[in-house]
Order: C-alpha cells, then structure tokens, then sequence
C-alpha cells in the first residue's frame, strides 16, 4: 500500500475521528515519537534530519496525534517534535508523560512524588513550546506513592491552564477507578497487540467508558508480522503488509483504539499509514483473530 506525502492526501484521515476528552478530535491512527531516538531509548538519533522529516511527513499525512514522553532519549523526542514542527497546525494534539526517570539506555524507573511531577509539567511545556498541554498522562503509577497525591500535583497543573487533559499508562480497570476518584482520566496507554492481549479488560472498559486507548508497541506481535507468518497469506489478499494488517486489526477491535505505530524512516511511516485504508470482511477478521490466538507471540 503506497501513500502520497502531500497536505492534499491525508491517509491517516481513512482511519476515522475519534475526540479525546469529547473535544480534541484526532484521527485514530497516529505516530509515537519514542524510536525517533537513539538505541534503547536513549540519546540523539543517527540522523536528526530524517527524524524531523518523520515528523513533518506524518503532520502532512494527516496525523494529528503524536505521543511523545519526557523520558524518551530523555528529553530528545520533545525537542525534536517541537524542532520539526513548532509553530503547530492547528489541530495538532501532542500527548506527553511523565513520571518514569532514565539512569541509561533501556533504564526505567517510576516516580510519583508530587514536586517531581511538577518539574516534568514545566519542563515538558518548556521543551514543547506551548502554554498547555492537551493530553498529560502519568507513565507509571509508583507504587511508594499514593496515586492520589501524583494526579493531585497533575490536577493542580489542569486547574491552572497548564493541562488540558489526564490520562494514564500501563493500568489496571480498579486503578483507572482509583485514579478516577482524583481527576477526570480521558485515556489509558497500555501494552496491547494481536500478540498481547492481556488488557482485554482494559480495552473493554474504555470502550465501554468513552476512554481513548492508546496501545504501546502496536506491532510488537512476534513472527506472527514477520514475513511468512501466520497473518502474510491473508494481508497479501489485499496488497497490503503484515503490520499494516496488524494495525488494521487493531483499529477494528474498538471505536476508542488510538494505534500509534513509531518509527524512525519515512518509507516505514508511509507504509504503517497505509493501515488506515485496509478493509476486510468480517470473516476475514475472525481468520486473523483465529490464527493469532491459536499462536500468540509466535
């Protein structure tokens, strides 16, 4: 599936609106900024220009949801969104998170004290250039913190004009409800893909709640999106490549699903976008439920 990197073909468009918050509307197929740095999430990328090219080309292709954190590189991908493409169109929304440090590549590691959270909202608005963030969502609940005082310090940020919207990453359905006690929660970023679906229930509940749902490492599915896996025989019926398959099943899964497939080529960006337009029958989509359940992660 080829795409033309122009304003006048905007391919993400193909993939449906969704409104975070029930007012920044975004197309659902979106781009993840974290492998625009450098080798296990960490330092500058091989080739800065063709990172920011990634990002224009996305913009021009009609994505108008990046996720980004402050921990990726760390400090990089915020830079380099707001390098590449500051002055913002309008109607970009830029997600970030913060909460998780980095002691070096591949290194992560949750903190939720309210004063440090504080530092991650002024830096990240630094960074990005803008007075509000549209979507803040907290990387990691930590666990020697109570999740109440972390979103306080985020729900004081939204109070003041800083944050638009909250969201969470990598939750359970009774810590969105927790979490739910202290603010308003608009999304939930967790693992999930034709691999994993150990947020099922996650999935579930934001369907059934209105919660946008971002999953991480869309693509992540084994040698199930490897050529001559499972899935190649029936993404060859439509043209089409095994991630882009992987994607488009993804977005058929649920009306509130936000796939946002990073990368660091823009041959690879044109080709994820293309999931966008991929239709098939809904037999088709039980053979590929079918197959990839019967091998997870193979």
């Amino acid at each position: 599936m080829k795409t033309n990197p122009s304003p006048g073909n905007p391919v993400a468009a193909a993939s449906g609106v969704f409104k975070i918050g029930g007012d920044l509307p975004v197309h659902r197929l979106g781009f993840g900024a974290m492998r625009l740095t450098g080798p296990g999430v960490w330092g500058e990328p091989k080739d800065p220009a063709e990172a920011r090219r990634v990002l224009q080309t996305a913009v021009a292709l009609g994505v108008n949801l990046i996720d980004t954190a402050d921990s990726y590189g760390p400090e990089v991908s915020e830079r380099l969104i707001a390098e590449a493409l500051h002055p913002y169109p309008a109607g970009l929304v830029i997600a970030t998170k913060g909460g998780l440090t980095r002691s070096g590549p591949n290194q992560w590691a949750p903190v939720g004290r309210p004063e440090y959270l504080q530092q991650c909202v002024e830096l990240s608005l630094r960074r990005l250039k803008v007075d509000c963030i549209d979507l803040y969502q907290l990387h990691r609940i930590d666990p020697k913190v109570p999740v109440a005082e972390s979103l306080g310090a985020l729900k004081a940020f939204q109070q003041a004009g800083k944050i638009r919207h909250i969201g969470l990453s990598e939750v359970t359905v009774e810590q969105i409800e927790e979490a739910k006690k202290t603010v308003t929660i608009v999304s939930v970023q967790n693992l999930y893909n034709l691999g994993n679906r150990q947020s099922a229930a996650v999935l579930e509940y934001c369907t059934r709640h209105g919660l946008g749902f971002i999953p991480w490492f869309p693509l992540a599915a084994g040698k199930m999106v490897q050529p001559g896996g499972a899935l190649e025989q029936i993404a060859r019926r439509h043209q089409a490549t095994v991630s882009q398959l992987a994607l488009a099943w993804l977005l058929h899964q649920s009306p509130v699903m936000l796939p946002i497939p990073g990368t660091s080529s823009v041959a690879h960006l044109e080709e994820n976008l293309g999931a966008a337009a991929l239709q098939l029958s809904e037999a088709e989509w039980s053979e590929v439920a079918a197959l990839s359940a019967a091998r997870p992660g193979a």
